[in-house]
């Protein structure tokens, strides 16, 4: 049997019993297009970047460096997940402060 476990707070999850979410990050290298020419107007850079990343999925090359393409996987229970979702990136939130309206 497969075990699983929260990746944030390393609680044990039963595939029987509890609900796990999948959480996937990817992140790869952006292409500035303001830093191109005038002769380059016409290329779908969006499109050769996809290209790109396609072509590394398919043939799972590992001379990429995480610098320039990263795939993450992160399982997650039901209350990481309620709060990753509230806070993605893992900001510290300022505490609110109840103001009057005056």
């Amino acid at each position: 049997m497969i075990r699983y476990s929260c990746d944030l707070c390393k609680r044990e999850l039963d595939p029987q019993d509890d609900l796990r979410y999948v959480v996937k990050i990817e992140v790869y290298a952006a292409f500035d297009p303001s830093a191109a020419g005038a002769d380059e107007e016409d290329r779908d850079h969006l499109e050769e970047i996809q290209d790109i990343l396609e072509r590394l999925e398919d043939s799972a090359n590992e001379s990429i460096g995480d610098d320039v393409y990263q795939q993450l996987r992160f399982d997650l229970c039901p209350e990481c997940r309620k709060r990753f979702i509230i806070n993605p990136l893992g900001r510290k939130t300022a505490k609110a402060f109840g103001f009057s309206t005056n």
